[in-house]
């Protein structure tokens, strides 16, 4: 998966306009114009689209994160860079205040069965013996199951106040 995916992705699940995409970047301290939104949200043939580059990414989900779970005591969290999926999932669990169980539940919302020690080597420093690379098709999977929940429950609650 490309980064430009995975910020469509996520913009798409939580139904991010580009104010509040610029506005997540803020929250990281990290200014950016509306071209710059625009450009990474191209689809991948466009001949327009501007490849989003690790930091700049890792810097868009530190602000998710500040945005749903708050500023944290003392020095901000640097901006990966490189960025791996396992950083990705890392942050995604953060700022969505994941427990493990909860994680394993969107997979299997999906059909898609891990067992807790595969997602725990996941979570491992690399250096673990016991670390998993997170691969792209765990990701993909991982983006489309929070889709389904969040997507739905969204849906779900926009109907709450319909009179059938």
């Amino acid at each position: 998966m490309t980064n430009n995916d995975i910020l469509r992705r996520v913009r798409y699940l939580f139904d991010f306009s580009d104010l509040k995409m610029i506005a997540l970047f803020k929250l990281a301290n990290y200014d950016v114009e509306r071209a710059d939104v625009i450009g990474w949200l191209k689809k991948e043939d466009d001949p327009f689209l501007v490849e989003i580059t690790d930091k700049e990414l890792a810097l868009f989900l530190n602000g998710l994160i500040i945005e749903k779970r708050g500023k944290r005591e003392g020095p901000q969290a640097e901006a990966e860079d490189p960025l791996s999926n396992n950083m990705i999932l890392r942050k995604l669990r953060i700022a969505l205040n994941l427990k493990t169980d909860d994680i394993l539940d969107l997979f299997a919302l999906i059909d898609k069965k891990i067992s807790k020690h595969e997602l725990s080597a996941f979570f491992r420093n690399p250096d673990n013996k016991s670390y998993q690379p997170f691969l792209d098709q765990y990701l993909r999977n991982f983006l489309n199951a929070l889709q389904t929940k969040y997507k739905n429950k969204l849906y779900k609650h926009s109907m709450d106040g319909i009179d059938w």
